[in-house]
């Protein structure tokens, strides 16, 4: 009779154990209890030390901390029918605890699919080069249509990043074919434009030469002290009788006199 009483006090020690650990509860800073009491929402608590009522209260813990989560590669047709495997990343937190629990099943896996759908809507109604050229504009409506449709469960998504878009190999070789005529089309277009700057510089020179004839000799000069400069060997160059005229004036003066 003694060992039956000792071991009933043993179980109701244990048993009163248990109820007590689960009535307290630590919650982080960045947790929340929900709380329900006999099936009615009671609240949401914490952070800090929670006490619950044994057997009546049920709480679910729910993290508010920003979540990160990748969004499988969804085939997608563009609207000028090109098909393209795209993925992205999603980072969303809850901001209302008790509409997380309450107004869907699991609000991570309904966030996961929206995402899904919401990809393959919105980006199905661009055309390839938008996919490729526009990703901020792309991002920032990917990011509104989800906050919207996430909005009426507590969760709050802060931003959506495309990550890849894998395309087929026939299209990558299409894309490098036009950037390469692209390039030979702006080098053609920049050599086009030196030699017309060239040729308006060099007109403006031989309107200046005929303006004045000396600007001829001087350039002549020149040319002759650059080959100088340039070579060892000798070099014979015919002179212009313009260029000795004035010397001849000089002699014939000094003569006369």
């Amino acid at each position: 009779m003694m060992s039956f009483g000792v071991a009933l006090l043993l179980f109701l020690l244990i048993f009163g154990f248990v109820i007590l650990a689960n009535a307290i509860r630590v919650v982080r800073e960045y947790e929340r209890l929900v709380v329900f009491r006999l099936g009615r929402l009671a609240g949401v608590r914490g952070p800090g030390l929670v006490l619950l009522i044994p057997v009546i209260d049920r709480a679910i813990k729910v993290g508010l901390r920003t979540v990160t989560m990748d969004v499988p590669p969804q085939d997608i047709i563009t609207r000028d029918n090109v098909s393209v495997k795209v993925n992205a990343v999603i980072y969303f937190r809850v901001v209302d605890a008790s509409q997380a629990i309450v107004q869907v099943e699991n609000f991570l896996y309904a966030t996961s699919q929206i995402a899904q759908t919401t990809l393959r809507s919105i980006l199905g109604q661009q055309e390839l080069d938008e996919l490729l050229s526009e990703r901020e504009k792309l991002n920032q409506a990917l990011q509104q249509v989800i906050d919207r449709q996430t909005e009426p469960w507590g969760v709050k998504v802060s931003n959506v990043e495309v990550k890849n878009v894998d395309l087929p190999q026939e299209m990558q070789r299409a894309i490098a074919r036009q950037a390469e005529a692209e390039r030979e089309r702006r080098a053609k277009v920049i050599n086009a434009e030196g030699e017309y700057q060239a040729a308006a510089r060099l007109a403006e020179a031989a309107a200046v030469i005929g303006r004045e004839p000396a600007a001829m000799q001087l350039r002549y000069l020149q040319t002759l002290s650059e080959i100088a400069t340039e070579n060892n060997s000798t070099t014979i160059f015919p002179v212009p009788i313009d260029l000795l005229a004035a010397l001849t004036k000089y002699l014939d003066k000094k003569n006369a006199s």
